[in-house]
């Protein structure tokens, strides 16, 4: 059952915004439920100068694309059933996605932050691109925190393939409830889908996306160095020292960039090492004095363990994950940019085409 606040909000909302226009000349809500079982959260008659239409609501307190589609299936069964009619979408805060929904299914929508779409006859109304004036202040922070973002990663990393909570959980090495959390975040968007066994990521590059715009690479501490030596000697000797002394380590940025999906020659050298105690002795072993401007060395103390999940050998140079380097590229502002799209282009879309062949031939 709704809550009866938002719907009696909805209903305002509804009233306001087809009351403004000049050519909606009356509007009238009625109580009592259609005739055939129907019972839409609200029906209202409004009178414009081609004669009255029947105005049908389904309401939401989310406004993710499963809880539109749900309402846009059901505003079209009305919609069909009653000629002349219209049907319209409300919720708190209707989301890009589930905006798009509703205009390909010919569904208007309103949403209490101001957004608002109804195309009907002579009737146009447009207004796009009000912030959500209600976040859910823990979805995003649940979605990419540092625990949560592993999950995120497995997914990531073999999308299309079926998981169960507890097998994702103990792959990602962090506890069912928070499996949980981050997979009902996920449905509600309709970026992963229920299968006979478990759950699969459907929509790889919708979630990368939605990371990379909240994500930067400075989140990790960051140590910025100097060697005058040149990038390919200090690569190698990193490696060498980490590999002999049991340091774990890996390339980023444009270092495992160049090893992965080789975009542009470059300058400077980015590596994740794991912990302050081995990226001091590191740092010592190579000579590298430590700059407050100009360095050619980076090294970043990861701000989770997660992200060396998925790094690869290349040569004797491990690399990070093409996700975690994405990553780290998209949020390097101009060249980062351009080379975290062709390695999208050229690495992570080809792996995903294969992944998800390989899952359909199953």
């Amino acid at each position: 059952m709704k809550d009866i606040d938002i719907v009696q909000e909805a209903e305002k909302t509804l009233k306001e915004c087809l009351e403004s226009p000049p050519f909606i000349q009356a509007v009238e809500f009625e109580k009592e439920h259609l005739g055939g079982g129907f019972r839409p959260d609200l029906v209202a008659r409004i009178v414009t100068v081609d004669g009255e239409k029947a105005i049908f609501v389904e309401v939401r307190n989310n406004g993710q694309p499963r809880y539109a589609r749900e309402a846009i299936n059901q505003l079209t069964i009305y919609v069909q059933e009653f000629p002349n009619s219209y049907g319209i979408f409300i919720a708190p805060y209707i989301s890009p996605a589930s905006s798009q929904m509703c205009k390909d299914a010919g569904i208007g929508y309103i949403d209490f932050a101001g957004n608002c779409f109804l195309n009907f006859e002579n009737v146009f109304i447009r207004i796009e691109g009000k912030p959500n004036p209600f976040p859910q202040s823990r979805e995003p922070r649940t979605l990419f925190s540092p625990k949560a973002s592993r999950v995120i990663r497995v997914l990531l990393n073999e999308p299309f393939t079926a998981w169960k909570v507890d097998e994702l959980s103990k792959k990602a090495q962090v506890s069912l409830g928070l499996v949980a959390d981050v997979k009902k975040i996920l449905l509600d968007r309709e970026w992963i889908a229920e299968r006979v066994i478990g759950f699969a990521l459907i929509k790889p590059k919708e979630l990368l996306q939605e990371w990379a715009s909240q994500y930067s690479y400075r989140k990790n501490h960051i140590l910025n160095l100097y060697t005058m030596k040149d990038e390919p000697v200090i690569e190698k000797e990193m490696s060498e020292y980490c590999s002999a002394n049991n340091i774990r380590f890996a390339l980023t940025m444009f270092s495992g960039a160049s090893r992965v999906a080789p975009y542009a020659r470059y300058r400077g050298v980015y590596a994740y090492v794991e912990d302050e105690p081995k990226e001091m002795a590191l740092q010592k072993a190579l000579n590298l004095k430590e700059v407050t401007t100009g360095p050619n060395v980076t090294f970043l103390r990861p701000y989770d363990e997660g992200i060396f999940y998925g790094s690869k050998d290349y040569n004797g140079f491990p690399v990070v994950s093409p996700i975690q380097l994405y990553l780290d590229l998209a949020s390097h502002k101009g060249r980062g940019e351009e080379a975290a799209q062709f390695l999208f282009e050229h690495e992570i879309k080809p792996l995903w085409l294969q992944k998800q062949t390989t899952e359909q031939g199953k």
